[in-house]
């Protein structure tokens, strides 16, 4: 971030990760650097308000009371989560918490710092729970993880899913085969795309040569909307980040405006569309949409 700066960029774009994006989300709004947010979901993406910084992603505590809400209408109530140490991780498992234990829901956290992928299995049995969740990296130790429990007899019944979204993209497919299927998880994206989404869908998968990934479409809208601000209020940085609330760009998944929600210190698209799909066993490369937010 600072050799950025210190080079002269008029605005920052990303980017993949919440844990980094926090990080430089901070940066920027030190630095006074206009930062829009691809992908990152954490809530808190910075400690205290700023105006240097949008973010098209929608909250983890949006998206995930989602995903809670879809397992609660699939029956499940007693949920593991197998979490690695992170704050997004834990994050993730508090509003998943404070969401189900109103309604009727338990999460059993299980730290994968402790347990090897096929010990995982023993533990789901002796707290007969009836979904995993994946908060653990990909493809390790999540590969070994659903391998194991796929392959536990015990286990025929259980619901895994990964609501950060590692069944999105191919690498997973390649990974587990037929596994794969059957891996509810979040994505963002509309249930018909705009007519540019339509078009930018067509030009990335002939360039592709696969369906491009929600991660595509955000990196895309992050580009139309600094293009239409940088067009209409110029390259200096003050006024990229007074223009955050002034945007209105259709993007590929729908018009994008950027305004002020309650626990948000960024300027944040309300929201992106969410859904929670997952890859059709009958068909793997197919994704099929369960519950849309």
């Amino acid at each position: 971030m600072d050799e950025l700066a210190r080079l002269g960029v008029a605005a920052l774009a990303g980017e993949y990760h919440s844990v980094v994006a926090r990080a430089a989300a901070a940066r920027a709004d030190a630095l006074g650097l206009p930062f829009l947010c691809s992908s990152a979901v954490l809530d808190a993406l910075t400690e205290q308000p700023t105006e240097w910084v949008a973010r098209l992603a929608p909250a983890q505590s949006h998206g995930w009371q989602l995903y809670a809400d879809f397992l609660l209408g699939a029956g499940h109530r007693r949920i593991a989560v197998a979490a690695e140490p992170s704050v997004y991780w834990a994050s993730g498992t508090r509003v998943l918490r404070d969401h189900l234990a109103p309604r009727g829901g338990t999460v059993i956290g299980f730290d994968m710092r402790a347990l090897a992928p096929a010990a995982v299995c023993d533990e789901l049995v002796a707290h007969r729970a009836t979904a995993l969740l994946l908060l653990v990296g990909h493809p390790e130790p999540a590969v070994s993880i659903v391998t194991s429990v796929r392959r536990d007899q015990r286990l025929a019944e259980i619901m895994i899913g990964a609501p950060a979204g590692q069944p999105e993209f191919a690498e997973w497919a390649t990974s587990l085969g037929d596994d794969s299927a059957a891996i509810p998880f979040l994505r963002y994206l509309p249930e018909g795309l705009t007519p540019l989404g339509a078009r930018v869908e067509t030009a990335l998968r002939e360039r592709l040569a696969v369906a491009p990934s929600f991660v595509a479409f955000e990196g895309y809208d992050t580009i139309v909307v600094l293009a239409d601000v940088l067009r209409s209020h110029g390259a200096e940085r003050a006024r990229i980040a007074e223009s955050w609330p002034r945007v209105a760009v259709e993007g590929t998944r729908g018009q994008i405006r950027f305004s002020r929600t309650p626990g948000i210190g960024v300027w944040q698209w309300v929201w992106a569309p969410v859904q929670v799909v997952d890859r059709d066993p009958a068909e793997p490369d197919r994704f099929r949409i369960l519950h849309v937010g």
